[in-house]
């Protein structure tokens, strides 16, 4: 089996859709000897910041000396990114191998009526356990797919859950009320285990209550440890970050957006919490780990003459502080927005919150069979403005209109799907059109 095949049946799996519940993957794992059983877990979920809080946990424990797995979705660069260990993504002759070892075991288990066909993610999370089992972290950082009680990754019982923030998304499947989706979040809370959050509200209430019901101990955002912004500007924050148990002074991350200091604070509070179980984390290790993370594709600078950002917004939410960073974080003169929506989206109200900001827009595709189409957003757009509007199919095509409209002192946004950040990324770093 070459690569290629490989990744065309693990996509192939897309087809039965994001089918919750976990007999599946439970029935999967089994046949693979359980490999999730032999591993500690940092299990992150919630809405958004979810990749970031993760990528900044699994930098620190990595510069404290410890061997860290690193498993989150979607991939940004290439599908291996997907799951790493101290940075190192799996190996594509090892990637390979598992396939063939589970393909026959996912069709093993499409022939059991009740369980039907494994979906994509379950197969990948299978595989992920699977080699985090054969190379032995001494922790796995592991990001939640979609919701939490039904998801594939909740086989685990991890050291501490984290669950970041919940907004509407995905209301077909997590329910239509933030105290719903609160609910499938929560789903993660392990009996009498620690977690974390930055939640506030009617899911807070909701977290709440289930952390009682579990005999869970809850720690927030804002209540146990805190965040406070110092200075910023295109390279970066400095903050201080007020503890359970520490107090931590000048911390830099080499993020942008005044969320990822409320990121890196729940991943703090985690790591904190990861103390009490083994884990030796000196000061050192937490100014290291902080500086050196990198997690692309969020408000992520790819160009100065004119400015270039893309940033993986992706739902309201999202798109809520995206608007936030550029007021706070950018200057420039023109914002010419080149944007693509997937259609299961939120999408008159991330037009709604975007639109008013950019001075022009280029529509694009998204590269993903659920995008929106870019004529349908177009005319929604011309509806709510009178900005010039530009569609344009081929997202290559898209990056050379915004480029052509703007000037050295303007900005040229991408946003509105991980699918369009991953491909112009790739576009923008060839410098195809520059």
């Amino acid at each position: 089996m070459q690569y290629r095949e490989a990744l065309s049946w693990i996509h192939s799996r897309e087809r039965f859709g994001m089918n919750q519940g976990l007999q599946r993957i439970e029935a999967l794992l089994g046949y693979l000897g359980d490999p999730h059983k032999k591993l500690n877990f940092l299990h992150i979920g919630g809405t958004n910041g979810k990749g970031s809080t993760a990528a900044l946990a699994a930098s620190v424990l990595q510069s404290a000396g410890y061997q860290v797995g690193l498993y989150t979705s979607p991939y940004l660069e290439q599908f291996t990114d997907r799951m790493s260990v101290n940075g190192k993504e799996i190996p594509r002759e090892r990637l390979i191998d598992l396939v063939s070892k589970v393909r026959p075991l996912t069709e093993k288990i499409a022939k059991d009526s009740y369980l039907g066909q494994p979906t994509e993610f379950e197969v990948v999370t299978a595989i992920a356990f699977t080699f985090f089992a054969e190379v032995k972290p001494d922790l796995v950082v592991l990001e939640v797919g979609l919701g939490g009680r039904l998801d594939a990754t909740n086989v685990v019982s991890p050291l501490v859950s984290v669950i970041t923030t919940v907004s509407p998304e995905h209301t077909q499947v997590l329910g239509n009320t933030v105290e719903a989706i609160a609910f499938e979040k929560a789903g993660i809370i392990k009996k009498k285990t620690d977690v974390v959050t930055q939640v506030t509200g009617g899911a807070l209430t909701v977290i709440e209550q289930i952390c009682r019901e579990k005999k869970a101990h809850l720690y927030n955002l804002g209540r146990d440890f805190r965040g406070e912004k110092i200075y910023g500007d295109l390279d970066g924050q400095i903050f201080y970050y007020h503890g359970m148990t520490r107090e931590l002074t000048s911390l830099k991350i080499p993020l942008l957006g005044e969320y990822q200091i409320n990121n890196a604070c729940v991943a703090l509070a985690a790591l904190e919490l990861l103390g009490k179980k083994g884990f030796t984390l000196p000061e050192e290790a937490f100014r290291r780990g902080l500086q050196a993370v990198r997690w692309p594709g969020r408000l992520e600078i790819l160009g100065r003459d004119p400015l270039v950002v893309i940033d993986g917004a992706h739902n309201l939410e999202a798109f809520q502080g995206l608007r936030q960073a550029l007021t706070q974080v950018f200057s420039y003169r023109k914002l010419i927005l080149v944007l693509g929506i997937l259609a299961d989206k939120a999408v008159e109200d991330i037009l709604l919150e975007i639109v008013p900001v950019a001075d022009k827009l280029v529509i694009t595709r998204p590269n993903s069979p659920r995008a929106a189409e870019p004529a349908d957003l177009g005319r929604t757009v011309r509806a709510l403005s009178k900005k010039p509007v530009f569609i344009e199919e081929k997202i290559a095509s898209a990056l050379k209109r915004a480029f052509s409209l703007a000037s050295p002192e303007d900005m040229v946004l991408i946003a509105g799907s991980l699918y369009l950040v991953s491909e112009s990324r790739q576009i923008l770093q060839k410098a195809i059109i520059r």
